[in-house]
């Protein structure tokens, strides 16, 4: 059964973990092997942490589905660099805050900048550049787009409706894990000029729930 014909019956039916590991904080930026891109969905995220903090992400009617938690500089082996040394300046007020249609908020991408732009070797306005191009880069399944009631599902059916949607990606090169028994974020792996490439061994954790719960986009 195709993705969206699962998805559209279970409405109306029904009317992880991290990747591998981070090394000693402070690394040189600019040494990494490939980026992990995690789209994080919006409604999950609210539930389980961005509802108790009254972020902004989460106010009613921002209709935001898959939104990019991070675009992560990582290794092919042993973990990823954070908080990297770099000469370059922190972004602006106004540049962080230009940044909120994709991370869903302004503080998520200064704190993204601070703990994995960093490690680009880019600029923070390059960084951000690259994140909302890596962001783009994607098509989010229609179906998502379109949720309105809570769902319960496989999390493998949402990785086939990534690569149904995205054939240029590899199911070597995509993966879904889960928080508290929910849907939390679909990770890309991506090279360093931003095409698609296999992720590492280490680094894929993927979710084998069969009844992920995703709660409706508000």
């Amino acid at each position: 059964m195709r993705v969206g014909a699962w998805l559209g019956a279970a409405c109306f039916a029904a009317g992880l973990a991290a990747a591998s590991g981070a090394r000693a904080e402070g690394e040189r930026a600019g040494d990494f092997d490939l980026y992990v891109m995690a789209l994080s969905w919006s409604a999950n995220w609210c539930a389980l942490e961005g509802d108790g903090r009254d972020d902004p992400q989460c106010d009613a009617d921002r209709g935001l589905n898959f939104v990019l938690h991070w675009l992560w500089p990582q290794y092919d082996s042993d973990g990823w660099p954070s908080y990297c040394r770099t000469g370059e300046s922190d972004p602006s007020r106004g540049l962080t805050a230009a940044q909120a249609d994709v991370f869903g908020g302004a503080g998520l991408a200064f704190y993204q900048w601070k703990k994995h732009g960093r490690c680009s070797g880019l600029s923070a306005a390059g960084y951000y550049d690259a994140a909302r191009v890596a962001f783009r880069s994607v098509a989010i399944p229609e179906v998502f787009r379109k949720l309105r009631r809570e769902v319960e599902l496989p999390a493998d059916v949402v990785e086939e409706a990534f690569l149904e949607a995205n054939p240029q990606l590899s199911p070597q090169q995509v993966f879904v894990t889960c928080d508290e028994g929910m849907i939390q974020e679909v990770r890309i792996c991506l090279a360093s000029d931003l095409s698609p490439t296999d992720c590492p061994r280490d680094t894929v954790r993927a979710c084998r729930l069969t009844d992920a719960v995703m709660e409706p986009v508000r």
